[in-house]
């Protein structure tokens, strides 16, 4: 087994990013997400300050070997924060990155990066940690339009993401409105053009996962002014119908995977 650096902004980074297994088994690592193949948290470091460390573990050797060719997913992150800082979006800014080899296979990916203390995920941001913010509409409303204009910038430069989830959306108050930061970067895209499908699944995953929890008319504004606010009756019917028939695919997807997995397990019993 071999530890290969690939990234690192300064030789202090290089180092820690070198000790990335052990730290992040240590108690100076406080978890905060942990799920699936991927591990992440924050890592306290001597000198009083934190950063942010995540690992991504491969699902199995025929993949890592794969990613050894196409790159790691914490390689496909340092792409996708130097690609959007270019393009103007936020993101959190990558210290280094690391990938655990084993037997010429890829087995585990390891980054640090800026921890954004002062920011909170959209959710929390938006309606708070009980949803007690959810009564006050028209700062929920301001929200929603700042983040349509948003998202649909980074449409417009030519960039989507496999997984637009609002836990993928942190937000801070810079006292003049919001301001956005995009995480998970190794699920963006660029494309010369990102197709009405492209836009509207990210539109669906970013709704399936916040929008259940606000009021329709907020979701339905947020969409409206995602296309340039449509001016007729016709043309919002129209549009809301154009991204219906999108996320009704998405629907029918999660639910016929729901059901495989229902049938997979009951196999096994």
């Amino acid at each position: 087994m071999s530890y290969r650096v690939i990234y690192a902004d300064s030789a202090r980074w290089r180092s820690l990013i070198g000790d990335a297994a052990p730290l992040i088994e240590s108690d100076a690592f406080t978890v905060r997400k942990k799920e699936g193949k991927t591990l992440a948290g924050i890592l306290a470091l001597p000198d009083g300050s934190r950063v942010f460390l995540k690992r991504t573990e491969v699902v199995s050797r025929a993949a890592g070997v794969m990613r050894r060719f196409i790159g790691s997913r914490a390689s496909w992150a340092i792409r996708g924060a130097r690609m959007l800082r270019e393009a103007g979006f936020r993101c959190a800014k990558p210290l280094a990155a690391m990938n655990e080899i084993r037997g010429g296979a890829i087995v585990s990916s390891y980054l640090m990066s800026e921890l954004l203390d002062r920011a909170q995920i959209l959710s929390i941001f938006s309606l708070g940690y009980h949803s007690e913010r959810l009564c006050e509409i028209a700062r929920l409303r301001m929200i929603a339009q700042a983040l349509a204009r948003e998202v649909r910038r980074l449409h417009d430069s030519g960039f989507y993401t496999l997984d637009l989830q609002q836990t993928n959306i942190m937000v801070e108050d810079s006292g003049a409105g919001p301001v956005f930061y995009f995480l998970d970067l190794e699920d963006f895209r660029r494309a010369i053009r990102v197709s009405e499908r492209r836009r509207f699944l990210n539109l669906v995953h970013l709704d399936r996962s916040i929008g259940r929890h606000v009021w329709r008319s907020t979701r339905l504004d947020f969409l409206y002014k995602y296309a340039g606010r449509p001016a007729s009756r016709a043309e919002r019917r129209e549009l809301v119908r154009r991204y219906m028939r999108v996320r009704t695919s998405v629907e029918s997807s999660h639910a016929r995977r729901r059901i495989a997995r229902a049938a997979g397990k009951a196999i096994e019993a």
